[in-house]
């Protein structure tokens, strides 16, 4: 069993590094402002099922890959880069739709997707399992519970961002403030790309 001392490390590491500003948070506002909370749990569920996915393929033995092959770790980074352009256009589309036309849900794929090809997220991972996992407790203990907390932190922590957005668009439904919110959306995706491209 981890100690109690080292979950407190954990929650404390994870918490800041999750709810944070950043590319992933980011890019949940904006789905949570344009489809609402409800719209947006698909999209959600599969960035959840990833960071859980994540966590266990880090904690059984990504971590020492990644840190062997670095350019496995650039690739990553700029298929990030592209899938983010692509939500990118997605919003841009959805802007130029016309009142009554059907805006494409984003599914529990591009969840999934969303977090696989987040550079950010995957350093994060790597640090809190290279950092807290002990040598003296069995490892397929230590990552199934880590990769569980680090995930229920996750619904917690992602869910302030998707409600934030609903909120803040929820009253824009003309077609003239859902075409504005489209292209503002794909706006803050093409910085995301950029500041993924440029800072990491």
């Amino acid at each position: 069993m981890i100690p109690l001392q080292m979950w407190a490390l954990i929650v404390g590491f994870s918490v800041p590094m999750i709810i944070s500003p950043g590319p992933g948070n980011t890019v949940l506002a904006a789905v949570g402002g344009r489809f609402g909370v409800r719209g947006a749990t698909p999209f959600w569920l599969g960035f959840e099922a990833a960071n859980l996915f994540w966590c266990f393929v880090y904690g059984l033995g990504l971590s020492r890959l990644l840190h062997s092959y670095p350019s496995l770790g650039h690739a990553l980074k700029w298929a990030g880069i592209l899938y983010t352009l692509y939500l990118a256009y997605g919003f841009f589309k959805s802007g130029a739709l016309k009142e009554g036309e059907d805006t494409r849900r984003l599914k529990m794929l591009d969840g999934f997707v969303s977090v696989s090809l987040n550079p950010k997220i995957h350093s994060m991972i790597f640090v809190l399992f290279s950092q807290f996992l002990s040598p003296a407790l069995p490892l397929y203990q230590q990552v199934m519970q880590i990769s569980i907390v680090f995930t229920m932190l996750g619904f917690a922590c992602h869910f302030p961002w998707i409600y934030g957005g609903q909120v803040a668009f929820n009253r824009i439904k003309s077609e003239r403030s859902m075409r504005i919110q489209g292209y503002a959306f794909g706006a803050c995706m093409i910085a995301v790309a950029a500041f993924l491209a440029f800072t990491t």
